[in-house]
């Protein structure tokens, strides 16, 4: 919902200076709490589906697409970017393109009940991507993207290893991507 495609809309939903448009809207999580998850029907699962794959997609298009009134659209976004549904828009990155030719995961063992702290020492880190804390043999999956293996090894070695509740690491390398929200897109 990028506004150069919110502006191009034309007529009803630009009308009304009461209605912030989508891409307005914090991309960040909001501070207050959520309301409780409500149920998505099939024209809010079509929606998310459409802006997965083209998240500048224009209310025009989303409405037209599912089969509803511009309006209605635009309050279903809204509507989901409230409840949280939509965590913000952003855009596929070919790593590899961008400069970032090394990918792992990495798996960390960590020390019981210390994962609030070494969660916000792994946003800290240079190409952390995505993280989870998970059950199994390991405790943290990591997701990095660096320029080159020596810069991976260096994270790996001396800024991961030398966080004092990391007890131990493995690092899987990256030999090849596919997003399965766009499998027309190899290579992630």
């Amino acid at each position: 919902m990028a506004p150069e495609r919110m502006a191009d809309q034309g007529s009803d939903d630009a009308e009304d200076p009461s209605v912030t448009p989508p891409a307005a809207q914090p991309t960040a999580r909001p501070t207050a709490p959520l309301p409780p998850p409500r149920p998505l029907d099939a024209i809010d699962r079509d929606i998310l589906r459409m802006l997965r794959t083209d998240g500048r997609a224009s209310i025009r298009s989303v409405a037209e697409h599912v089969h509803v009134s511009r309006a209605n659209a635009y309050a279903r976004i809204n509507r989901l970017i409230e409840d949280g549904v939509i965590r913000g828009f952003g855009a596929r990155v070919n790593h590899e393109r961008a400069g970032q030719g090394a990918s792992a995961y990495i798996t960390l063992k960590i020390v019981q009940n210390s994962w609030r702290t070494v969660r916000e020492q792994l946003k800290e880190l240079p190409g952390a991507a995505h993280m989870a804390l998970v059950s199994g043999d390991f405790d943290v999956l990591l997701l990095v993207h660096t320029p080159d293996n020596r810069t991976l090894r260096e994270l790996v070695l001396t800024r991961l290893q030398s966080i004092p509740e990391v007890l131990s690491t493995r690092t899987l390398l990256v030999f090849e991507e596919t997003d399965l929200d766009h499998p027309e897109d190899p290579g992630g």
